[in-house]
Formats: structure tokens, sequence, C-alpha cells
């Protein structure tokens, strides 16, 4: 079976991250993103996209389901997104925090073509408790969904090849953990005010001219 490493290569991303540099995490250390980074991490067709599609500006968060300063996240980026109606946002989801957290990444990514990725997401991040296979396809079940659906659709490509290419993005990049946001040129990690979100996407929309 192929190593998570070789399944990305062959998607194409390892091209797209070659000698590219990596980003500062304040605004004095940032370098400039290579196109093909930045296209990778803002237009992947299978990353979840909140906010206006068409926005002139992106961020980008890299999460994980069990991450407790992610969840802390999940209302501020809301509230982000309402204060901001020309901003992107594309969610990476990044297993990092062991199997659970993976199985909660596939069966919301698989829910994508439902149109109640945002129902899920939500409930997942606010759920008590940890999760994993049982409770996520508890709360799958409580949005509505067909659970043997996602089940089936979980061992779909697209799943895999996201989470996959988000394990490439975050090692190539130095990503330290989750949460880690990136706008512009600008990486910052760890649990965020709403004004820090406001003032990171003011920083990325100066750095790219909009």
């Amino acid at each position: 079976m192929p190593t998570r490493r070789l399944v990305m290569t062959g998607a194409g991303a390892a091209c797209a991250l070659a000698a590219a540099p990596a980003l500062g995490q304040t605004p004095e250390r940032s370098n400039p993103m290579p196109p093909e980074l930045r296209e990778a991490l803002e237009r992947d067709p299978t990353a979840p996209v909140l906010g206006n599609p068409q926005g002139n500006i992106t961020l980008t968060e890299f999460f994980d389901y069990n991450c407790p300063f992610c969840r802390k996240m999940v209302g501020l980026v809301q509230q982000l997104v309402s204060a901001e109606p020309d901003l992107r946002i594309v969610y990476r989801e990044w297993p990092v925090f062991g199997p659970g957290s993976e199985f909660a990444a596939k069966a919301s990514l698989a829910s994508l073509g439902t149109g109640k990725y945002w129902q899920l997401h939500h409930a997942l991040m606010t759920m008590r408790g940890p999760a994993d296979a049982a409770s996520t396809m508890r709360v799958v079940g409580s949005v509505g969904l067909d659970e043997e659906q996602i089940r089936r659709d979980m061992l779909a490509e697209a799943p895999e090849r996201h989470i996959t290419n988000s394990f490439l993005l975050a090692d190539h990049m130095g990503l330290v953990g989750t949460p880690s946001f990136i706008c512009g040129d600008e990486l910052v990690f760890g649990e965020l005010t709403l004004t820090q979100l406001r003032d990171l996407v003011a920083r990325g929309r100066r750095t790219m001219g909009v």
C-alpha cells in the first residue's frame, strides 16, 4: 500500500512545493510565497471554502477536530466571515491527533457533496468529548446525513488526497500544530482573538495589494 507521502507526490503536490521557501511567522520575518505554494494552499478543489468563494483575499486554516484551541476558534471564524464580506476561508483538515481525528476529517470531507459540510463541521467542533469513529458517526446521524453513504464516501480518493496534501503542505511550511492560519505571506500559530484575526487579514490585504 502506498505511503501518504507517495500518494501526495502522485497527485502532483510535491511539484508545487519544490524549492519553495518557508513562510515567516511574524510580519517582520515573512517571506514572499511562491505562486505554486499559494495555488496549492488556496485553490485545492478538495478543500472546503467558507465565506465568499469569489473573495479577493484568502485565509487558510489548518485544524484538527480534537484540538481544543481549534474548537475555541470556530465561533470567531464565523464572526470573521460576517465582518469580512470579501474574505475566502479555506479549511485544511490536518488530523494530527491520531486515528479518531483522521476518521472525523474523512467523514467531514465525505460530506462535501451533500450540502451539509458546515452543519457537520460545526457539530464536530462543538461536540462534547473527543472525536472518534463512534462519536463522529453519531454526529453524522444527528445532522441528518446517511451514515452508510458517508462511510462509503470516506473511502473515495478526494478525502485521502486532501488529508495527505495537508500533511505535505504542513511539513513543507514547518507548521508546529493546530490551529495554524495563513494569509498573504504570513503564518500564525495558535488561538487568536477576533481582533488578531482581522489584523492578520488586513496585513494579508496589504501584502496582496487588495
